[in-house]
């Protein structure tokens, strides 16, 4: 008999547990061997919802989780499996979607996905031709097409979220994009790995003032002294572990026994505190070998989780001036409801040049502009003329380019980004919000360089806009329209803004409508 994992999160009255598995770079070794064992005794055990297979994580090349969750599907035990955006163009995202369906693994966690690591000869090219937020659309709209051919279930899609941001546009940028997951048909939430209680907390409180009310998973990881130096080094994008938390995971560990006692302790103090928080359920990572730890964890949880708070201050482990949006109750360790105000007071000269900026772009590139009619009529003459597509070319490549550091991809979503470039500026080309790997405000993958979506927030600042972040779904580039003026394609409205595709009407009806103000 199959356990069903939308069953148990549909369910309010149950807390859900959730196991993460890793499948090894071989088809037949040793891993695969000790993953299915350990599906196989999860499912013995009846306390694990699902377990979670990863998509190629940190970018290197792994055995698919289609097969390997294929294969656990079988024995009865219900599978998420992650899918990211990272190596595979949306045609390829559909193709395996419709894969997926048909073999009935329809539990997703939709995520963009690590920055691409080594394969076959190098470095593996990244595609990011869709971002999370749209890949959520386009699993919304595929569950349409499966229930309109008679079945009445369609994907359950979860999405992933950072709370353990330092910075206050980091939290911010993760929020809002949450919003967007959530407007965009996302049912279920997992976070990131952290160990600060406040964070887990503040995720809840945001929930609760921006009306989400889809269940949300807290992630616990059994911490080593290996992994523990991993993650405080920052190589697993949006994982927090504390200078603090690390070296005191290295002296549990000096006695092998000792650390792995600890490291059961730790694990199933956390998950009580996610349990008494509000948390739905947890997701368990960091289990390799065998079942057997997992099945200590939940026991010592079930013994002491009407103690939660008792353990608060255990897992006190802020970054150095990192930024709350709630104060803090001294004697609990917990926070108020009570908001924190901005800390953030942008310069003089940021806030001359974002209204600058948006003042250009209203005169010249909003269809509310008293010269909209003219704009159009010129674009329209430079369409069919030589000289006039020329002339154009003249005028916006090099102010583009100067300016932006234009790809010229035809399809402009600098509006989208506080008139900054997602194609030249992000990595991962993300137009919908910051990614989960961002590191005190610096890119996952140029350590030297702000996140795009960092700075987008300070500019918003400037304008008191930052709400902004949270609405409007926006469509993926329009590769059709590559190489070609993007000021004519604005204006004759064949850019996402205006194109009449399924997927341009899909995101303009599920444009996120929930009041943001995080901060009052």
């Amino acid at each position: 008999m199959i356990r069903f994992f939308r069953h148990d999160i549909e369910d309010p009255h149950r807390f859900v547990i959730t196991l993460e598995l890793v499948p090894g770079s071989e088809s037949i070794a040793r891993t695969v061997d000790t993953v299915m064992g350990m599906a196989k005794d999860a499912y013995s055990d009846g306390r694990i919802s699902a377990v979670s297979i990863t998509d190629n994580p940190g970018g290197n090349p792994s055995l698919s989780p289609d097969v390997l969750g294929n294969e656990i599907f079988k024995l009865g035990m219900d599978v998420i499996v992650h899918f990211t955006c990272r190596d595979t163009n949306r045609v390829g995202i559909e193709s395996r979607a419709l894969q997926l369906a048909m073999m009935g693994m329809k539990n997703i966690l939709a995520l963009t996905g690590d920055y691409s690591g080594k394969g076959f000869g190098g470095q593996g090219a990244p595609v990011f031709d869709l971002d999370s937020v749209n890949l959520i659309c386009m699993l919304s709209m595929l569950s349409q097409r499966i229930n309109e051919d008679g079945d009445p279930e369609g994907f359950l899609i979860g999405c992933a979220v950072s709370p353990f941001k330092r910075m206050e546009g980091e939290c911010f940028s993760q929020y809002a994009k949450l919003c967007k997951k959530v407007s965009a048909g996302s049912q279920f939430v997992i976070t990131q790995l952290g160990y600060d209680v406040r964070k887990f907390q503040e995720l809840i409180q945001i929930e609760q003032k921006m009306g989400i009310k889809v269940p949300t998973i807290g992630a616990l990881y059994f911490l080593t002294p290996r992994i523990a130096r991993i993650m405080n080094s920052g190589k697993i994008p949006g994982a927090v572990v504390t200078d603090k938390l690390c070296h005191a995971v290295e002296r549990e560990w000096t006695s092998p026994k000792q650390g792995r006692e600890v490291a059961i302790e730790r694990s199933a103090r956390l998950g009580a505190i996610l349990k008494g928080l509000g948390y739905r359920g947890i997701h368990i990572g960091g289990i390799q070998r065998n079942f057997h730890t997992v099945g200590k964890i939940l026991d010592r949880m079930e013994q002491i989780e009407k103690n939660w708070k008792d353990f608060v201050f255990e897992f006190d482990f802020p970054q150095p001036h990192g930024y709350y949006f709630f104060k803090k109750k001294p004697k609990s360790g917990l926070s108020e409801d009570t908001a924190n105000a901005e800390k953030l007071t942008p310069p003089m000269t940021r806030r001359r040049l974002f209204k600058l900026m948006e003042d250009v772009h209203n005169l010249l590139f909003s269809f509310d502009s008293p010269f909209q009619e003219l704009i159009e009529s010129i674009c329209l003459w430079a369409d069919k003329n030589a000289f006039g597509d020329l002339l154009i070319k003249l005028l916006e490549d090099p102010a583009k380019k100067l300016l932006l550091d234009c790809q010229k991809c035809g399809d402009c979503g600098i509006v989208h980004v506080a008139f900054l470039c997602p194609e030249s500026q992000c990595p991962k080309h993300i137009r919908n919000g910051a990614c989960g790997g961002s590191h005190n405000g610096m890119c996952e993958v140029y350590p030297d360089r702000r996140c795009i979506w960092y700075r987008a927030y300070n500019r918003l600042a400037t304008a008191g806009r930052t709400q902004e972040m949270a609405s409007d779904c926006v469509p993926p580039r329009m590769w059709e329209l590559n190489k070609t003026p993007s000021w004519v394609n604005l204006h004759l409205k064949r850019d996402h803004q205006s194109a009449a595709t399924e997927i341009t009407r899909f995101c303009s009806a599920v444009t996120c409508r929930i009041e943001v103000d995080l901060v009052k």
